[in-house]
Formats: structure tokens, C-alpha cells, sequence
């Protein structure tokens, strides 16, 4: 053997992408199929490597999809799911019809395994009835909460949220949801700097909180418009500047408890939690851009010491800045060097 092929030989083979394997069955939503492929199933030229592998698997070679509107054909069998990485459940409007035995086995084996499980709208009756949702918790649409409590009182339902991160088993309300969590696992595994260039592709909003409220159907008022739009625009362009509630109701032209009640009615939080998640979400995209002195990031994020950004960052995103730093951003050139910097900065713990 040649010292070129021993080389190759011994030369690690390079990491795959995380596999994502979505399980499409009878009656499955579209909408929620079509979010799934959005945000895990297309190439990403803009950042240059693909994020995830993506397969469709079923159960059955043909799928009728919900009311009939189409057949899906020509996708992997259901043994596919028994190498995703993250497995994505089916979902439909008739939750009171039970899943086919076949998937509820397959959701069982991927659990079993350590596998990430995900149950979009319906999706969480899926899980429930694979029985792994069993003391933990959850999240569905707002008009299943009921029937969803009464079939499975061991699931720690969480009805009135946008979605729901309990570690390996992830849910979302319904419909546009599904994006939100989407992107929340996007966020989680790549860091917010590729989540944020994913949500501008699809025209979306980058963060929306999992603990924000759904839209109840509720009576709607003629109201003047109250739309906080402006404003956050407003403030997202000055996250470093020593903004308050009182600038930002001030900028509104509101009081600072009026605008409080619009934050909650129209973004389910106060404008002192979404500043600081706006902050934190900043913070974030400095480190991932190669930023490595903490206090430089805390200036510029408006999270003024870095002991408030190791706390804040540890509280939303479970990481310290240098672990963070370790699994986000560009790997650093050697220091010591011709304009090198040690990056001491982020050593904090």
C-alpha cells in the first residue's frame, strides 16, 4: 500500500448531515408536510452545505393526503424511520381515528433509540398514542385540547402555547406552528445565524417564542391600528442603546401600561422580555460571526456586563458563551500570531 492510499485510508470520513425522516400516512395535512420540507428539505446555496438529510417514508406505497386532494406515490418505505436522526410524525384532522399499529411501532423503536421525535398540530396525538408522551409535556391546537386532555391525561398538555420543547420530544400547535418550531430546531442544531438566513428565505419570522399564546378564536372588535411593527423595528435597530419600557411606549406614542397590554395581546409577552430575548438573539449572531470577546459582545448586544450575557445566555439557550462559541461559531485561527487575539474573552463559565 502506497503511503498516498494509507493516508486515505486512514482519513475519517467526512460527518453526514443530521437525517430528518418525516412519516406521511393516510388523511396526513399537506400544509404541515409542506413546512417540514421548507425548512429541512431544501438546499441551502446561500450558506453554502446542506443542513439536513430529509426523507418522506410511509407506511403504504400510495398515500392519500387529507380530503383527497392529492395521492403522494414514489416515497421510502416506513423502514426508513428507523434512521432519522429527528423523525417528524404524521399528523390529521381526524385525531379520534387510531394510527396504523406499523407507525405507532416505528415512533416506539425511534424513541427507543434516542431519536428526536416531533409531532406538528396532530402530530402530538401520534406520540400520545405511541405512548411516549407519557409524563411529559406537550402542546396541540387549541381545539383538540379538550378531547387531547380526556383521551390522555398522563401528558403534561400545554394548550394555550405556540409550541413546545420538552429535549428529545418537541410539539407544535397548528398549521404555521409547525414553521415556528421548524425553526426552532434549525435555531437549536445550527445556531440562530442560520436560522435567521432559513426564516428570510421563506419570509418569516425569524423567532417567535414557543411560551407565545395561540390565536384563540375569539370576537373581533373594529379597532384603530395598533400594530407593533414600528416599533419593534424601531428597537431592533437600537439593541445596543440604553432602551427601556418607558422609551419604547414613548416611541409608540402609548403609556407604558397600554403597551404592555398590546405586547401581550399581540406577541403573548412584555416588551422587557422580548427586548431582552431581541438582545440575546443578537448576542447570539456576534459569537456565531466569530466574536470572541465577551464584553464586546455584551456592549454591542445592549446586555451591557458580561456576567448579564452569561446568565441571560445560559437562561434562553441552555449554553454558556464558550460552550456556545464551541458549537456555533467559525473555528478560530491560531493565536499569537500577526494580528492573532487570544480569545480569552468567552473563557467564562
Amino acid at each position: 500500500m502506497t503511503q498516498e492510499s494509507s493516508q486515505s485510508a486512514d482519513a475519517p470520513e467526512p460527518e453526514r448531515p443530521h437525517r430528518v425522516v418525516v412519516i406521511v400516512d393516510e388523511n396526513s395535512n399537506p400544509f404541515e408536510l409542506g413546512c417540514a420540507t421548507e425548512v429541512f428539505g431544501l438546499r441551502r446555496p446561500e450558506l453554502g452545505r446542506d443542513l439536513y438529510e430529509f426523507t418522506l417514508c410511509s407506511p403504504t406505497p400510495r398515500t392519500l393526503m387529507r380530503d383527497g386532494f392529492f395521492t403522494l406515490t414514489n416515497v421510502a418505505g416506513l423502514d426508513a424511520a428507523d434512521t432519522a436522526d429527528t423523525l417528524i410524525v404524521p399528523n390529521r384532522p381526524d385525531t379520534d381515528v387510531p394510527r396504523r399499529p406499523a407507525v405507532l411501532a416505528a415512533v416506539r423503536r425511534a424513541h427507543a433509540r434516542g431519536a428526536r421525535l416531533v409531532g406538528f398540530c396532530s402530530g402530538a396525538f401520534t406520540l400520545a398514542e405511541a405512548g411516549v408522551l407519557d409524563g411529559r409535556r406537550a402542546t396541540a391546537h387549541w381545539q383538540w385540547a379538550d378531547s387531547f386532555r380526556e383521551r390522555f391525561p398522563a401528558v403534561r398538555l400545554e394548550p394555550d402555547v405556540l409550541f413546545v420543547d420538552d429535549g428529545d420530544i418537541l410539539t407544535s400547535a397548528g398549521s404555521a406552528a409547525a414553521l415556528d418550531l421548524g425553526l426552532h430546531l434549525v435555531r437549536r442544531d445550527h445556531g440562530a445565524e442560520v436560522a435567521n438566513s432559513v426564516s428570510r428565505r421563506l419570509v418569516f419570522a425569524a423567532h417567535r417564542d414557543g411560551g407565545q399564546r395561540q390565536f384563540v378564536e375569539r370576537p373581533v372588535p373594529t379597532v384603530a391600528d395598533e400594530s407593533l411593527a414600528p416599533v419593534l423595528a424601531w428597537a431592533q435597530a437600537r439593541l445596543a442603546d440604553p432602551l427601556t419600557v418607558t422609551a419604547l411606549a414613548a416611541r409608540a406614542a402609548v403609556s407604558p401600561a397600554t403597551l404592555h397590554r398590546r405586547f401581550r395581546a399581540q406577541l403573548g409577552t412584555t416588551p422587557l422580555a422580548w427586548l431582552t430575548g431581541e438582545r440575546v438573539t443578537l448576542a447570539c449572531r456576534l459569537i456565531e460571526r466569530g466574536e470572541d470577546r465577551l464584553d464586546v459582545v455584551a456592549q454591542h448586544s445592549g446586555l451591557g456586563t458580561g456576567a448579564n450575557l452569561r446568565a441571560l445566555l445560559r437562561r434562553e439557550t441552555g449554553l454558556t458563551p464558550s460552550a456556545y462559541r464551541r458549537r456555533f461559531a467559525p473555528t478560530p485561527r491560531p493565536s499569537g500570531g500577526p494580528g492573532g487575539r487570544n480569545p480569552q474573552g468567552l473563557s467564562g463559565r
